[in-house]
């Protein structure tokens, strides 16, 4: 039987994933921040085969924690690192946790035998900071894919400027480290939407769905989003999943990033799906899944399956 450490593998997408490693027969390994707070990650102990799963302690900038979390796994899996919109002091909330926590995990990593696989949970930011919105110089005819220049702007939200500068730490440990006994490989999904397995109020994904689904606005950012009815790019939390899973169990894969997605639709729409209604719109693609689908084998769900599924 295989190990799997998952840093982050309580959360929203984290969840998807350790239920997805655990169908599949691994040892899970799952991190909590405090693990005192039993309601972050007691869901997953109704997962099939959750006789399976160990929770540890861990701080990701806490390299003594780190070290200890990783003994003993053939595959660690990084997606623990803070997805939050309201932010008050971006470098100790974002910056410091997601671009220091990278370096520490890379450092570690490094040093520690035994390790076949690692992937990291990227972001779209990784390729477009300015998500939702278009990078400087598209319009709504173009598309994206990996070899499009990476967009970043300083006027980003910093949870974007963090992931693409993190994503950036990883690139250049690779170019640096060509001859380490263990992969490297990363998935960078659009907007996650679906069911979350836990009854967390704190996952952004699921909050952004319900604002979505309710016509509410508690932000600038939000009534914005309404106000220009954006197009937005989604995957479905099961399916980022998948792709987690294939990059950490597929061979050859080393320095890839993968773009997850989709389709793209209007906000407007998205409310409607998420209400069980039809769309009048019709599905885009802006972010181009090819490279996923083709060399992780993905079939991906049409953007009104994970929509419906935390509608009802």
């Amino acid at each position: 039987m295989k190990t799997v450490g998952i840093i982050g593998g309580s959360g929203f997408i984290g969840s998807h994933t350790t239920k997805r490693f655990l169908e599949e027969g691994f040892k899970v390994k799952v991190s909590a921040t405090d693990i005192s707070k039993t309601e972050k990650y007691s869901h997953l102990k109704e997962l099939q085969n959750s006789e399976n799963l160990e929770v540890l302690p861990l701080k990701v900038e806490n390299k003594n924690q780190l070290e200890e979390f990783i003994q003993n796994c053939d595959i660690v899996v990084h997606g623990g690192t803070p997805f939050q919109l309201d932010v008050q002091d971006p470098k100790t909330e974002l910056f410091d946790p997601t671009i220091k926590g990278t370096e520490n995990f890379l450092e570690v990593i490094n040093i520690t035998p035994g390790i076949e696989k690692v992937v990291f949970i990227a972001s779209v930011a990784s390729y477009n900071t300015n998500f939702p919105l278009l990078p400087e110089g598209k319009d709504t005819n173009d598309t994206i894919d990996e070899n499009d220049k990476p967009f970043m702007s300083e006027e980003s939200h910093p949870y974007a400027q963090a992931k693409f500068i993190a994503n950036q730490t990883v690139e250049k440990f690779i170019k640096e480290h060509p001859n380490t006994d263990f992969e490297i490989t990363s998935v960078s999904p659009v907007a996650v939407m679906g069911k979350s397995l836990s009854q967390r109020e704190d996952s952004t994904s699921s909050g952004l769905q319900f604002l979505f689904k309710n016509k509410i606005a508690p932000n600038p950012f939000v009534q914005m989003l309404f106000d220009t009815d954006t197009e937005f790019a989604i995957v479905d939390v099961k399916d980022v999943a998948d792709g987690i899973y294939y990059s950490s169990t597929k061979k050859g894969l080393h320095g890839k990033n993968y773009l997850l997605s989709s389709e793209s639709w209007k906000v407007s729409d998205i409310t409607k799906m998420l209400n069980g209604e039809k769309p009048k719109g019709n599905a885009k693609t802006i972010y181009k899944n090819e490279k996923a689908k083709k060399e992780l084998g993905i079939d991906f769900n049409p953007a009104e399956i994970p929509l419906k599924e935390f509608g009802n």
